[in-house]
């Protein structure tokens, strides 16, 4: 867990009155010392900082700047007079989940609580408007499609798109997507110059980088830096590029252009304490962003693939214990029934190490792979059970399945009052009964009975299921207790617990 941070959307709210920033700027002391020239024999060391000039003259034309507008009765909660609301430093990531993401550890957020303060108009009183935020956008076609994050313009009325030639437009809201703070407007312009969209998965750390935007309303800032991490996981839905690029409120939606002059990334958020630019900005990649718009151009929409499952981190211990030769993959803990998962064969306790035949590196990943394919497509996906690697097809869906019904399964061959005593793993068990199988739908396993010592220390309860040691499924207590004889000492053995309707593996080393 994360302390002390505060990751904030990049919009800025004006304050009615307040109409001019005032800035001191010193220069600094020259010193002799530092400006001799360097020694001949430190010539091969230095490196020429790159030109942004040509860059910049090419590109700043096709960044705009977004002004809102919205009814003082119905401004968005994120938003006060005089910038952010109370609520946005805490619940910042609200603008990136949507109300029924399946992945677990995923905040599952719903709509904004209303504001008790704020009070209805009346039905014959004129509601007022008034501006509530800036931001930042690029044009991506000649005939006025405008990029831009969710956070700019939701809950706004009113969308004023200002060109760098200072021409003015409405702007039309084509379609937002919270998950991923995208958002695409359309002016009525002809003959734009739109930027051109370069490719994310391309980049390197340390390749020079420049964000062009309007912090605090200053129009057509450019700033500069390097990429500091790819891909990097914040827990939202989203892998962000990182970079040490100066990026402040203001700059939110405004394009992050590489060497090229090509746009890669889509400026969104910054590590903050202080409300300012701390060294650490955050830009969605723009080959993510693309999926988006194209959607969002289609049909005002997206529309996401889902699988069903509920997924936790594959922990090292866990991957030893299970044969992986790596902590990668996300680790299924619970499948919603009739689900595509469940019908694609899919068990609890599998690990899913690809799908649609790209890696899943860290758990995190399958959502955002998953949900960047189309409902109705038939993949691959690969998991490991049982120390095997299983390849499996699965058809996506994108409308979650509320009805729950438990299927029925035979019952074991000595499902009787078969009880075990505590054994060299701390657990004594007993059979599992169908009253038990039907509740938590498991057709096999044995039920934990007594707990003692790590098992205890590890989280496993009276009355959770052992489902499997390693990678043998349990069917029966004799089974149970032949396999623990056999355990080596001294090493980790993995046990697959279910409890209620969620799988989890727990390591527990066996005493001699």
């Amino acid at each position: 867990m994360l302390f002390h941070k505060k990751l904030l959307p990049l919009a800025i709210a004006i304050a009615l009155g307040v109409s001019s920033v005032s800035m001191t700027v010193q220069a600094a002391p020259t010193d002799a010392s530092t400006t001799a020239t360097a020694p001949a024999t430190n010539a091969s060391r230095m490196v020429a900082l790159p030109d942004f000039t040509p860059i910049v003259q090419a590109t700043e034309n096709s960044v705009v700047n977004i002004r809102t507008e919205a009814p003082v009765e119905q401004r968005p909660d994120g938003f006060d007079s005089f910038g952010f609301g109370p609520n946005d430093p805490d619940e910042i990531f609200k603008f990136f989940f949507g109300p029924d993401f399946p992945g677990n550890g995923f905040p599952q957020f719903g709509p904004r609580a209303e504001n008790p303060k704020r009070k209805a108009p009346r039905k014959d009183e004129k509601q007022r408007t008034e501006p509530t935020g800036v931001g930042s956008g690029f044009i991506i076609s000649s005939d006025g499609y405008i990029i831009t994050n969710n956070h700019v313009v939701d809950g706004a009325t009113k969308v004023i798109v200002t060109l760098n030639n200072s021409k003015e437009y409405d702007a039309k809201v084509i379609g937002t997507d919270k998950r991923t703070d995208i958002a695409l407007l359309k002016i009525n312009a002809k003959d734009l110059k739109p930027l051109e969209i370069g490719d994310s998965d391309s980049l390197k750390k340390g390749q020079w980088v420049l964000a062009i935007g309007s912090p605090y309303g200053l129009d057509s800032t450019v700033t500069s830096g390097i990429v500091s991490a790819i891909n990097r996981d914040t827990g939202d839905y989203l892998p962000f590029v990182q970079t040490d690029v100066p990026i402040n409120p203001g700059n939110s939606g405004g394009p992050l252009i590489d060497l090229s002059g090509k746009v890669v990334g889509v400026n969104s958020q910054i590590y903050t304490r202080s409300g300012g630019f701390m060294g650490i900005s955050f830009s969605i990649p723009i080959n993510e962003a693309m999926h988006v718009v194209e959607q969002l151009k289609a049909t005002g929409k997206v529309e996401r693939g889902r699988i069903g499952v509920m997924i936790s981190e594959v922990k090292k211990e866990v991957a030893d214990a299970l044969g992986l030769k790596e902590d990668k993959g996300a680790l299924v803990s619970n499948i919603e029934p009739k689900s595509p998962a469940e019908k694609a064969g899919i068990k609890s306790g599998d690990v899913i190490l690809s799908f649609a035949n790209r890696p899943v590196n860290k758990w995190s990943d399958l959502p955002r792979l998953v949900g960047l394919t189309k409902p109705g497509t038939t993949t691959d996906i690969e998991v490991w059970r049982r120390g095997k690697l299983v390849k499996l097809k699965i058809t996506l869906d994108s409308t979650k399945d509320d009805k729950s019904t438990a299927s029925k399964a035979d019952s074991s061959d000595d499902a009787t009052a078969d009880t075990s005593t505590v054994d060299r793993i701390g657990l004594s068990v007993k059979s599992l009964d169908d009253e038990t199988k039907d509740k938590i739908r498991v057709s096999n396993g044995v039920v934990i009975n007594e707990v003692e010592g790590d098992a205890a220390d590890m989280g496993i309860q009276k009355g959770d299921v052992l489902v499997a040691i390693n990678d043998q499924d349990i069917t029966s207590v004799s089974q149970y207790k032949e396999i623990i004889k056999k355990l080596p000492k001294d090493k980790a053995a993995a046990l697959l617990i279910r409890r209620e309707n969620l799988a989890q593996w727990v390591t527990v080393t066996p005493s001699k």
